[in-house]
């Protein structure tokens, strides 16, 4: 028999989206699967809707909205399986999605994480925002993708149709072995939502595990379902987690280096909001810099035991993308050094 798998949606106000999405999700092809719904202190009728109109689905439930990542902490800790899907409610799954990654996944027991060919909802030509063909860090720690660096978002040509190991899966179809999500705790809760994929990821990969990506399997995103790009919120918590986690995970003196070139970057971001009549956002990038700054002793306090050199870890561009895409003009993934 397949190892046991749950897929697993975390939901907060989304019963539009459990009722668009929900069914392509029961048409997934594997033997040995369960579905959650994972409610995130909803106060719509997610919950009745879901268990009226899909009685097979299992649903948890949160008595508030603790962020994807203390939302996802709660609910797991109450399912068990063999692997863990964590699927963002906005997602399209294609029949056969899961067997491909869970195959790759059992061949090589260092594999901890991985994720599937994600792209876009809406233009389902295109890889989509969050997680493309596998995600990537460059010497900052600025996150990208394979498909997509910031706003430039390649056609899915074949050009990445082949498996390889990147620096972070995304969590709009995060695929992990239960038994190294309980190993690392699961998601930092602190970091509310965005980028604590990225951390789990990194912190995986500083035990010696590997994240891979999954051609094979297919999702479709739309993305921003619960936080719009254009979210001064979303904003905020980009900026400061950012910082947050490459305090964590880095090596303590490569840390204060790379986040000191980094807070310099950002005030280039800074700048560009101000004088692009962007105020709010400006605000955004100063308060994630100052949340970051109080709360550094706390976050001492999370480091790992083994921080990996950084530019051992596979998944890392050895150089700054911000350069490489707005100074360089290089807009796609294979046409970096």
């Amino acid at each position: 028999m397949n190892p046991s798998v749950a897929v697993v949606i975390l939901n907060w106000n989304g019963k539009a989206f459990l009722e668009q999405f929900l069914p392509s999700v029961l048409r997934s092809k594997y033997d040995n699967l369960k579905i959650v719904v994972g409610d995130n202190g909803s106060t719509d009728d997610s919950v009745a809707f879901v268990k009226e109109n899909f009685p097979g689905i299992e649903v948890l439930t949160n008595d508030l909205n603790y962020g994807f990542a203390g939302g996802y902490n709660r609910i797991l800790a109450r399912v068990e399986a063999d692997y863990y899907i964590l699927l963002n409610s906005d997602v399209e799954v294609t029949p056969n999605w899961i067997e491909p990654v869970i195959a790759l996944m059992e061949a090589d027991e260092l594999i901890a994480a991985a994720q599937p060919k994600i792209k876009a909802f809406h233009n389902k030509k295109q890889f989509e925002y969050a997680g493309a063909a596998g995600g990537f860090l460059d010497i900052y720690a600025y996150p990208f993708c394979r498909g997509r660096i910031f706003n430039v978002y390649e056609d899915d040509q074949n050009q990445y149709n082949e498996q390889q190991e990147i620096f972070w899966a995304s969590g709009a179809a995060f695929f992990i072995k239960s038994r190294y999500w309980k190993e690392t705790g699961g998601l930092d809760a602190d970091l509310f939502a965005h980028m604590e994929e990225i951390d789990l990821c990194w912190r995986l990969k500083n035990l010696g595990y590997k994240i891979m990506y999954c051609p094979e399997s297919e999702v479709f995103h739309v993305g921003g379902g619960t936080l719009q790009t254009e979210n001064p919120f979303k904003t905020y918590l980009n900026f400061r987690n950012n910082l947050i986690i490459m305090q964590k995970n880095l090596p303590a003196g490569d840390a204060a280096f790379r986040i000191f070139i980094r807070m310099w970057i950002d005030f280039i971001a800074w700048w560009h909001f101000l004088l692009s009549g962007k105020p709010k956002f400006t605000l955004a990038v100063s308060k994630g810099h100052w949340h970051f700054v109080k709360s550094v002793f706390k976050t001492a306090k999370k480091r790992t035991q083994v921080q990996r050199p950084y530019a051992e870890h596979a998944g890392v561009y050895n150089s700054s993308i911000v350069w490489a895409f707005f100074i360089k003009k290089i807009k796609y993934f294979n046409r970096l050094s």
